[in-house]
């Protein structure tokens, strides 16, 4: 049950400083020395409007201090990181995450396949070569929504460039480097762009590498950890190690009014540990292309897109996870990969527990932009999407033989979806949006089985795979979505956008067909970190959530000064949440199953920015974020899971020449308000200071800074339960109870040199 929450002192002292940075700007700041997170110059009438961009100029500053793409979104308000993989972090919007929000990368609508989601679709791009990063959150336009609840997230690699008319051909590139102290991450990037007036081609590839980050204490004791048995040292984070490369490469051609734009992607990433998973990820290669053309007309204009997407997926158990976690003063040694544990010796070492996800995703979109009159224009769509999973986990000794277990066996998810949208500009006052979207989706998966099918069958293996394979498992649904958004320009300092937004989103495949209650493969059926086991519902409804949002942007007429206040309500119906399943334990983890439930969310979302002068050493400024987001079982009275709780960000910032400079301040309060069904931990409030700096010449850029300035210990709100270190095949095998620790101090640099 919900209790109730104190709010510590940090918190008193983060109040205050909203209190400031929401009236100050009343005082008659004269000179702007910030670039605002929302962009809007003008109506560019083939984009949807809401949409908050994440300007280049952050973009920039935030690269070298991170290897994960979702981590730029980190300055968006109501936008939060779920923690998972170093570079597959999961964005959270406004207590919605993963499946619930839509993200396209490069036109391409890409899924996980993983059962533990450890290939999101920002794990595909490195942080450098994103050239467009923008968030629709809450009242989603029907053209950029569709199959989520919660909003989209648009990133785009670098636009295609042209030589200019009568220009000779044009040439150019970059390279980069960073390196981060705390977990020695070292990455690489480069790109390479030649184009013609007609033509252009453009490279961009990346790697980089790291280790376990330590955390700033000793995980506070080893009571409060009980890591008995561990190999690490007492303030190494296990299992939060990687290596990955990206590659991408870009061609366009412009053939008249026509622009033709092919995107080849490809992904190897050898190792990605996973702290709060009982797995880890230790191969995944992607390839990806895409084909997109589109061509403006007297009535407007057309876009039409394919692409293809081809996934190979390898968990085992990483180096930190291959050993006893027991009470013994000493454990013995490792057993080697694929080597077969004794039925009694694999409850006390870890061989190997291979796990094999493929997929293959195809999608096609036509949309076109009809301009009905000078005022008014429509948008209309049509989108397919096809994907195909396999998911199985060949035989390795102990319970895990003789067969392959087949989790998800040619597992089918397909969408069919089509839109209309009409903007209209009412007057100089009042813009509205009304769309409709309707989706035919359609899921359904082969029959399964067990390692074994006669006696021993461990974990009731042979029976509920025939019950399973028993069932008619295919679901057809019909969703339909409705946008209805205005925006009212009062003068030039007050903007009001307020809205209802009907959104609906079907089962994953995951959530509908993993079939199995037994312990050890429930547990590695986990997309979000706590460390339980669940299990799928073939008869589960899709999410329908209806919300109501308002903003509210008060600004100077240039926009020197600026504070805008989202509050926003949601009720979901059918909300895909967790139930306890007979034997369920308190303070420990446990199977539990998918159920459709009822839930709602509410909160608020602040932000600001304000220049405080100029003096000799430069122009100084302020920025902050706050926010606040409550989420319920409606059914229960229980807490929504990975909620955030209220947290601010609070930046000074010093410009001057080509310095520019930013001492930050990040308070989040102590987290109380837990699920109690999915005994989530609880975690104690914090603040951290981080200080950047960079300076930019012509072609070079050179960024610096240290995360966690005071060397502060904290554990991850949204980071799950530590599950980095030991043998984690029993359910309770390692210890509950333990958040997953933030980074300690790091000292970070790069370098971009242009040419």
């Amino acid at each position: 049950m919900k209790t109730k929450q104190s709010v510590q002192f940090p918190m008193r002292r983060l109040s205050l400083a909203v209190a400031i940075a929401s009236i100050a700007p009343l005082a008659g700041a004269q000179e702007a020395v910030l670039d605002p997170l929302l962009i809007e110059a003008e109506r560019v009438r083939d984009s949807a409007p809401g949409a908050v961009l994440v300007d280049e100029a952050s973009l920039q500053r935030l690269q070298p201090s991170t290897d994960d793409a979702a981590s730029l979104l980190r300055e968006i308000p109501g936008v939060n990181v779920n923690n998972a993989g170093g570079v597959s972090g999961l964005p959270s919007i406004r207590g919605l995450a993963d499946d619930r929000l839509r993200i396209k990368l490069d036109g391409m609508d890409l899924i996980s396949t993983c059962p533990n989601h450890m290939n999101p679709p920002l794990s595909y791009v490195d942080p450098n070569n994103i050239g467009v990063l923008k968030v629709f959150a809450g009242i989603t336009p029907v053209s950029v929504g569709g199959d989520s609840i919660g909003g989209t997230i648009v990133a785009e690699t670098s636009a295609p460039e042209f030589a200019g008319p009568g220009q000779d051909s044009l040439t150019k590139g970059k390279l980069g480097a960073s390196y981060r102290s705390n977990n020695d991450a070292i990455a690489g990037n480069a790109a390479a762009t030649y184009a013609t007036e007609q033509f252009s081609i453009n490279y961009s590839g990346s790697w980089s590498k790291a280790n376990n980050y330590t955390a700033a204490d000793n995980f506070k004791t080893t009571t409060e950890t009980g890591r008995v048995g561990h190999t690490l040292p007492l303030d190494e984070v296990g299992s939060t190690a990687y290596e990955t490369q990206n590659h991408t490469l870009n061609l366009a051609l412009k053939a008249g009014d026509d622009l033709i734009k092919l995107n080849l992607g490809y992904q190897d990433m050898p190792e990605q540990l996973y702290p709060n998973q009982r797995m880890d990820l230790l191969d995944n290669e992607q390839k990806r292309v895409g084909l997109a053309w589109s061509r403006a007309f007297d009535w407007g204009s057309l876009d039409a897109n394919a692409y293809y997407e081809t996934v190979d997926h390898y968990m085992d158990f990483g180096a930190d996870k291959r050993f006893w976690y027991g009470s013994q003063s000493a454990p013995p040694a490792a057993a080697a990969v694929g080597t077969p544990c004794s039925p009694i010796g694999f409850l006390t070492c870890a061989s190997g527990m291979p796990m094999y996800s493929e997929s293959d995703t195809f999608g096609a979109s036509v949309k076109g932009n009809v301009d009905l009159t000078a005022d008014d224009l429509l948008r209309v769509g049509l989108e397919y999407q096809r994907y195909r999973l396999d998911d199985y986990w060949t035989p390795s000794g102990g319970g895990m033989w003789p067969g392959t277990f087949l989790n998800v066996n040619n597992g089918k998810r397909d969408r069919v979806a089509l839109f209309g949208e009409l903007e209209s500009q009412l007057d100089a006052n009042w813009l509205t949006l009304v769309g409709v979207r309707y989706e035919h989706v359609t899921t359904d998966a082969d029959d399964v089985r067990g390692y074994a099918v006669v006696a021993p069958i461990p974990g009731n293996q042979a029976v509920e795979a025939a019950a399973f394979n028993a069932r008619d498992r295919r679901q057809t649904d019909h969703n339909v979505d409705v946008t209805a958004l205005a925006k009212y320009t009062h003068d030039d300092n007050l903007d009001v956008e307020f809205g209802f937004a009907r959104k609906v989103r079907s089962p994953n495949l995951y959530e509908r067909y993993t079939w199995s209650t037994w312990a050890m493969p429930a547990a590695m059926n986990n997309t979000v970190g706590d460390g339980n086991g669940y299990v799928g519902d073939i008869d589960l409804k899709p999410e329908k959530a209806h919300t109501l949002s308002a903003t509210f942007d008060w600004h100077a007429a240039d926009r020197a000064w600026q504070f805008s206040a989202t509050p926003y309500y949601t009720r979901v119906s059918d909300y895909i949440d967790a139930i306890k399943r007979p034997g369920w334990v308190a303070n420990q983890f446990n199977v539990l199953q998918y159920a459709n439930q009822s839930a709602r969310i509410y909160g608020i979302d602040l932000a600001g920015a304000m220049p405080l002068g100029r003096n000799v050493l430069g122009d100084w400024g302020l920025k902050a974020l706050l926010s606040y987001t409550d989420g319920e079982n409606r059914d229960t009275g229980d807490n929504l899971y990975n909620i955030m709780p209220l947290n601010g960000r609070f930046t000074l910032t010093h410009k001057t020449g080509g310095w520019d400079n930013g001492l930050e301040w990040v308070l989040v309060d102590a987290k109380d308000d837990v699920s109690e069904v999915r005994n989530e931990v609880r975690t104690p409030g914090y603040g951290l200071l981080n200080l950047r700096a960079s300076h930019s010449w012509k072609q070079v850029r050179v960024d610096f800074g240290v995360e966690n300035l005071l060397d502060k210990f904290y554990y991850l709100p949204t980071g799950g339960t530590y599950t980095g270190q030991g043998s984690t095949m029993m359910l309770n095998g390692i210890p509950w109870g333990i958040g997953v620790p933030g980074m300690g101090r790091s000292f970070y640099a790069g370098v971009n040199v242009k040419f």
